[in-house]
């Protein structure tokens, strides 16, 4: 079993307010608006992450869409789609710098950092809140539709040269199964998916069983593509029963996991922030034990911050020294 762990970067919006102020939350376009009006927030943000320990950035474009830009910032379809270029190359400049800093500093544990292309649900574009709702577009939109919207984005994040793709938040069976099996027109690309989960720590928020809905993706994904399955943005005490269930204990398979929980604050649909809950526990208690599970691939979500990532990638490289094979 594999010990080669990834440190992901944290909440985005969270480190981008640093920059840019509180600003960002309710905004149709979230945080991908500032590829437009603030782009060097994004590059700061991404710099942040990659200095806190991150092996993978993601890039700002979990709720961009080309038809949300040409919405909501009246671009030209052209204009919207040099947008999520631009947001590619923000990414991989932080990382192109970040890598002239630390040459010399061999203690560094991140110094191959990743880009992965964000690609949120189409939940995000709704900005309805759905993603954490149910994901009810699925039953009501035809999916052939709904993938020939994701299409531009990855394509564009694809030929951008991405080392990867995010695909995250995803709230329905279905919105994942269709995004799989599109990305077998691109044999080299590589990605995960991580969904959005109920409380119960069984079930996708659109109902579907996670376990069932996981190993399907994985069985009939092409081989080496899909590169890790999981959560992200649920409470980080939500995460674990999902991810036991994906265990190789469980599924006798050993499948590489994916975890990124928000800060363990209550989302509330109705108002769009975050609650703070007498029972938060911070992601990086659960390191020791997501890693023993399966998981590969670990970082935070809405919330967390550049401080939790740091406390994320130290647990890792304790966890990476007393698993060595040379320990």
């Amino acid at each position: 079993m594999s010990t080669d762990v990834k440190v992901i970067d944290g909440g985005f919006s969270t480190q981008l307010a640093v920059h840019v102020g509180d600003t960002i939350d309710g905004d149709p376009l979230w945080t991908s608006k500032f590829l437009c009006t603030n782009p060097d927030a994004v590059y700061s943000t991404h710099l942040d992450f990659l200095k806190a320990g991150a092996n993978i950035i993601e890039t700002c474009t979990y709720q961009a869409s080309i038809p949300g830009f040409v919405d909501h910032l009246k671009l030209s379809q052209q204009d919207s789609a040099d947008l999520i270029k631009k947001a590619v190359v923000l990414a991989k400049k932080a990382v192109s710098d970040y890598k002239k800093t630390i040459n010399s500093d061999s203690d560094v544990a991140n110094k191959e950092p990743l880009v992965a292309g964000s690609v949120g649900p189409y939940a995000a574009y709704l900005h309805d809140c759905s993603e954490y709702t149910g994901g009810s577009y699925a039953k009501n939109e035809n999916m052939d539709s709904i993938v020939e919207w994701h299409k531009p984005r990855l394509e564009i994040l694809i030929s951008s040269g991405v080392d990867l793709l995010a695909i995250e938040t995803i709230p329905c069976a279905k919105e994942a199964q269709a995004l799989v099996e599109y990305l077998k027109r691109y044999p080299e690309a590589k990605a995960w998916v991580a969904f959005s989960c109920k409380n119960d720590g069984k079930s996708i928020v659109d109902g579907s069983s996670f376990k069932e809905t996981a190993l399907q993706l994985y069985r009939r994904s092409k081989p080496g593509q899909l590169i890790g399955l999981g959560a992200n943005c649920i409470p980080p005490k939500d995460t674990t029963p999902l991810l036991k269930s994906l265990s190789q204990r469980e599924t006798g398979v050993f499948i590489p996991l994916v975890a990124y929980p928000n800060s363990g604050e209550t989302f509330c649909t109705e108002t769009g922030k975050y609650v703070k809950s007498c029972l938060h526990y911070p992601p990086e208690e659960f390191v020791k034990e997501w890693l023993d599970l399966g998981v590969r691939y670990i970082g935070g979500c809405c919330r967390t911050t550049t401080d939790d990532i740091k406390r994320v990638s130290a647990q890792v490289q304790n966890w990476k020294k007393l698993h060595s094979p040379t320990t």
